[in-house]
């Protein structure tokens, strides 16, 4: 089993134990179930999407829970009875749960369901309270956001 040994890194660093922690449970929860697949993309510089094969659940068998830095995607296996005798069961329609943990200031913006795959869109939003500000000098001009060379250009 390959495990992570981040002493070294714990030694020499303040204030990342919560990143640290996740990286070891991540590794050691690799080897998990893989049901169902997904996909996570990154759509610009503050926007993802994670996107889910859940073909055969409905909206109402589903469950999305935003938490702060986690986002919880249940599905609930249906018992629907058939008319006949089932002859071969190839069609997964189990339960399942998906944890997705979020860097601070990650939302989640929207959910959606069609052609069974469950798209859910995230955007960072960083508040003013928390960005980089220029720091005046005996009393010149007040504090001022720190603005990115592409906000700037628009």
């Amino acid at each position: 089993m390959n495990r992570m040994d981040f002493t070294p890194y714990r030694r020499s660093t303040v204030g990342f134990d919560r990143l640290f922690d996740l990286m070891e449970r991540q590794a050691r929860n690799a080897g998990g179930d893989n049901y169902p697949p997904f996909n996570i993309e990154r759509r610009g510089d503050d926007e993802y999407r994670i996107t889910l094969a859940v073909a055969g659940f409905r909206p109402a068998d589903l469950d999305i829970t935003a938490q702060q830095n986690l986002l919880v995607v249940q599905g609930r296996k249906r018992d629907e009875l058939s008319e006949g005798e089932m002859l071969h069961v190839g069609i997964a329609n189990r339960g399942f749960e998906r944890r997705f943990e979020l860097a601070d200031y990650v939302r989640v913006e929207n959910a959606d369901l069609a052609d069974g795959l469950l798209v859910i869109d995230l955007i960072r939003e960083v508040p003013d309270a928390v960005k980089p500000k220029k720091i005046a000098i005996g009393g010149q001009k007040p504090l001022e956001v720190v603005k990115d060379d592409d906000s700037a250009a628009a």
